[in-house]
């Protein structure tokens, strides 16, 4: 999956401005991406992860 695309389905589960733990899971679930995948792209694009689960991030 190309970054822009990742990017945008990122953007399209944040929640106040942050994407939930929950959310980055599933993410990576239903795409079959790594969750490292989602975490580098959040960092590069400054967006915060909220509520998380396992403290990965």
């Amino acid at each position: 999956m190309e970054k822009n695309e990742l990017l945008l389905l990122i953007r399209e589960n944040l929640e106040d401005g942050r994407l939930s733990c929950a959310a980055a899971f599933r993410l990576a679930a239903a795409h079959g991406l790594p969750l490292r995948e989602i975490g580098q792209a959040c960092n590069e694009a400054k967006i915060k992860i909220s509520a998380c689960q396992l403290g990965c991030f």
